[in-house]
């Protein structure tokens, strides 16, 4: 009795490793993610600047921001970036805390040995779900013909990068500008952000896809890089 008893158990035991091994889930797809490529004729090397907050929100850290688009252009093929700590040093030798003109920014990526200056401003920020947040990137190419000055003079480049009138700004093919307003309360940036989380987001997390809308630095990431498909897609570029 007791035989048959053990014999029943261990059928019954066996039957269930099986049952286990027949339901074993099958790995989760994380997708292919889009890869941007920069098509020039050679390979580039940009900085990244601190952010310009426009916003009004102290909660956007200009630093921050700058390392979220440096992160998104470290995935752009055919682009080198520089961080911006790096810029912050240029930045404080030559006393100034922000770029005001394109001469400054060509002397910046004279110091720094790159090819252009990246720029991002944020002018709405809203962390509260929907998300939404408006801002800019702006792409300073540092002109073939730029020869460095022999002297600087900090205040020789401020006066510079403030002129008289509105009509003396030249125009100039050495910069490149995207602009974009994303407001999660719209389907179409819906559409946008379901597209761009593929092969980005934890399939098996608890937050999947709604990570970008209440996580802001995922959401700002989007942005940015919706913002530099608009840059790196200028005819501006094509003959670097």
């Amino acid at each position: 009795m007791h035989i048959m008893r053990s014999m029943v158990i261990g059928l019954t035991i066996i039957g269930f490793g099986l049952a286990d091994l027949g339901c074993t889930p099958a790995d989760p797809k994380y997708g292919q993610e889009h890869v941007q490529t920069l098509a020039t004729r050679r390979r580039q090397v940009w900085a990244v600047g601190p952010c310009v907050n426009l916003s009004g929100e102290r909660g956007v850290d200009p630093f921050l921001q700058a390392d979220l688009l440096f992160h998104k252009l470290q995935e752009v093929q055919g682009v080198t970036v520089i961080p911006v700590n790096r810029v912050a040093e240029v930045y404080a030798a030559l006393q100034i805390d922000h770029v005001s003109s394109p001469a400054q920014a060509a002397l910046v990526c004279d110091l720094l040995q790159c090819d252009g200056l990246v720029i991002p401003t944020v002018t709405i920020f809203d962390s509260y779900d929907p998300p939404k947040f408006a801002g800019s990137l702006v792409l300073f190419i540092k002109p073939a013909s730029f020869s460095r000055p022999v002297t600087i003079d900090p205040r020789e480049l401020a006066r510079r990068a403030t002129p008289l009138k509105v009509e003396e700004i030249p125009p100039t093919d050495d910069l490149v500008q995207a602009v974009g307003m994303f407001d999660a309360a719209n389907g179409t940036v819906r559409d946008r952000i379901h597209a761009y989380s593929t092969g980005r987001k934890d399939v098996q997390g608890p937050l999947g896809e709604r990570e970008f809308f209440l996580v802001m630095d995922r959401y700002c990431e989007f942005a940015y890089s919706q913002l530099i498909g608009d840059v790196i897609a200028s005819p501006k570029l094509k003959g670097l």
